[in-house]
């Protein structure tokens, strides 16, 4: 664990690489720490029916959601969240938008949520994989 689940509206992807984003917060999160390489999953959901704000067509929205298990300090949970939002953000603003003039105006946002490890099944198989290619 953890799960990161990036959901965005639809402008972004008309100027912006989504999957080079999905590529910069999962780097984010491996080189944090928090979380195993064979534990953590990321990705990104389009969201083509939203409205921003006063609905202006340059306002768009990144809310990410991470779903962690239980046991993580109050600190290591908060770096974790800022270091992967800070990555988003920077990948975002650091790419060449496909249209210059058109830049988007963004509201961030993300949210940790801890899972009861009494209701969740967990059958990990990447895992096994992977310890097998490091033999």
């Amino acid at each position: 664990m953890p799960h990161i689940v990036i959901e965005y509206s639809a402008n972004i992807a008309e100027s912006h690489d989504i999957d080079a984003l999905v590529g910069a917060v999962h780097s984010a999160a491996l080189d944090h720490g928090l979380a195993a390489p064979d534990a953590l999953r990321t990705r990104a959901e389009e969201r083509k029916h939203y409205r921003v704000a006063d609905a202006h067509p340059a306002n768009a929205f990144v809310a990410i959601a991470v779903r962690i298990g239980p046991g993580r300090t109050a600190e290591d949970k908060t770096s974790f969240i800022t270091a992967v939002l800070d990555a988003a953000e920077a990948n975002i603003s650091d790419r060449t938008t496909v249209n210059p003039g058109d830049a988007l105006a963004i509201a961030w946002s993300i949210e940790l949520h801890e899972i009861d490890p009494n209701h969740r099944i967990n059958r990990n198989h990447v895992r096994t994989r992977m310890q097998g290619d490091a033999q």
